[in-house]
């Protein structure tokens, strides 16, 4: 192999440890089989969440993965592998992928690395039950909204019971 060829691997070595470091989430899958309106479907997806999909050659991504301190991710490095990288959102690239993987069977996902810890199947599959990162923050938004509105309905209704007790108590006895 000549120099220029090592260099050019080299840096794409280095690319791609580096995707691996800045990425929250990064989602290892097999996409054999998917049609090409599949593939698109699947990287319009994703793009929309901010997560990025490549197909890597298994011996880039291995060195890549050892260089960024992932090792134990290399046995999932068997066979064509595509790897969907959020650098903003932990869960979108679990969650996208299990939702596709439901209407395109060809759709495989094999590991990954979540909160940028090597995890296993079930633990992508826990991960990809969660909303997503907005939902979650509305979803905690009305539980904070709750005990205020909470309070300041009842603090409504006192006012008002002694509006009418007031009310009454003004009111002409009738004779």
């Amino acid at each position: 192999m000549s120099e220029k060829a090592i260099a050019i691997k080299a840096k794409k070595v280095d690319e791609v440890a580096d995707l691996f470091q800045n990425s929250v989430s990064s989602v290892v899958a097999d996409v054999r089989g998917l049609t090409v309106n599949q593939a698109d479907e699947l990287r319009n997806q994703l793009r929309q969440e901010g997560v990025s999909l490549k197909v890597i050659k298994n011996k880039i991504l291995v060195r890549a993965a050892e260089k960024a301190g992932y090792s134990e991710l290399n046995e999932v490095f068997k066979g064509p592998s595509a790897i969907a990288f959020s650098k903003e959102d932990a869960v979108a690239p679990a969650r996208i992928l299990k939702n596709f993987s439901k209407d395109a069977e060809a759709l495989e996902i094999k590991g990954g690395i979540i909160d940028r810890k090597v995890t296993d199947l079930q633990t992508i599959d826990r991960y990809a039950a969660l909303p997503s990162k907005e939902t979650l923050l509305q979803q905690l938004l009305a539980e904070f909204q709750s005990p205020l509105r909470s309070f300041m309905y009842a603090v409504k209704a006192v006012s008002e019971k002694r509006q009418s007790e007031e009310g009454a108590a003004d009111a002409p006895a009738a004779e």
